[in-house]
């Protein structure tokens, strides 16, 4: 391994972090509605986001927005593993690629949250963090990609069956966060006291806290019992007539 000098390579930060933010501010739900000559702005809920399109357009037009958004979160986290995971932070045994993927995951859903272009209104990164997880998990070991895809399974089959998208959502990023910060406390045990155990750690926990606050009109919504349901097979009924 090659040790990283945080004073010589400051920068890298900066330009990821950039890069990441840009990424995250193109809005395949805002492209997708204006192909089909309409604004999903305009419709629905307002929100330029998977739930959103599914209920405006039908299941078809919403799989593929919540495609793209897996692959806007995904890739550049998967990028960045594997442009510094021959590395280490100097003086410790923390592998660069365990920080990057998720500063590059993060700047992505803030992006997606507050997107500049769009006066810093933009979707509520769901689709976004859960695709930053499927394809950063898989760095640790390649059959990891099995957990993750059961956890987005087991998304998918609550919010048709209960009927709580925003719910359902928000459980699956939860877990995917535990399940990657558990792996992360057991390889780094001997260190927790790092700082840069510390910061990875803390930025898993703002990856959280951002799908949670864009979510809070919904969750507020869920405590009142006044939460619209994300009628999934209704749709898939209508669209098969």
């Amino acid at each position: 391994m090659k040790e990283f000098v945080f004073t010589d390579g400051w920068y890298w930060f900066l330009i990821a972090a950039a890069v990441c933010y840009f990424i995250g501010c193109f809005n395949f739900a805002v492209l997708i509605s204006h192909f089909k000559k309409k604004d999903i702005r305009d419709m629905g809920s307002g929100n330029p986001g998977t739930m959103n399109m599914t209920r405006s357009f039908g299941l078809k037009f919403g799989a593929i927005n919540f495609f793209c958004d897996v692959i806007k979160g995904g890739v550049p986290a998967l990028v960045a593993y594997f442009i510094f995971k021959d590395y280490v932070f100097s003086g410790t045994q923390v592998l660069v690629s365990d920080f990057m993927r998720y500063l590059c995951g993060t700047f992505v859903i803030i992006g997606h949250i507050f997107p500049a272009p769009y006066k810093f209104k933009g979707g509520k990164g769901i689709a976004s963090t859960m695709g930053m997880f499927a394809f950063a998990l898989p760095c640790e070991k390649w059959w990891y990609i099995f957990i993750a895809v059961a956890i987005l399974i087991a998304v998918l089959v609550y919010i048709i069956y209960a009927e709580w998208g925003s719910m359902g959502s928000l459980i699956g990023v939860s877990a995917l966060t535990v399940f990657q910060a558990v792996i992360f406390v057991s390889r780094y045990s001997q260190c927790l006291k790092c700082v840069w155990v510390i910061v990875t750690l803390m930025l898993l926990l703002a990856l959280n806290l951002l799908t949670w606050l864009a979510h809070k009109k919904n969750v507020y919504k869920l405590l009142a019992a006044e939460e619209h349901r994300t009628i999934v097979r209704k749709k898939r009924k209508q669209n098969g007539k």
